[in-house]
């Protein structure tokens, strides 16, 4: 699924790309009450937000959940490498 970055933005304030940074928060219930409203908002006026964050429940319920202590040091290593290069590569948000 392509989840437009723009879309539902005027309407909520949330664009979807923030809905999509914001998502792993949101299912953990660490976001504030404040976000959580716009999230929730977003959701209900977005037509491809939705089937994302159920796509994203359905494989946290599939896969499971990982603890720090089920990665290796050498596995850990890699993925934090992974990430700050992603980031970089991102550039400014």
């Amino acid at each position: 699924m392509t989840v437009d970055p723009s879309a539902g933005a005027e309407a909520t304030g949330m664009a979807c790309r923030e809905l999509v940074e914001l998502v792993t928060d949101y299912l953990e219930d660490a976001l504030s009450p404040a976000q959580r409203a716009r999230f929730e908002a977003h959701l209900l006026e977005c037509d491809d937000c939705p089937m994302y964050v159920d796509q994203l429940r359905t494989t946290v319920r599939l896969v499971g959940r990982l603890t720090e202590a089920d990665v290796s040091p050498g596995g850990r290593d890699a993925l934090l490498t992974h990430f700050r290069t992603w980031t970089r590569a991102r550039g400014p948000r």
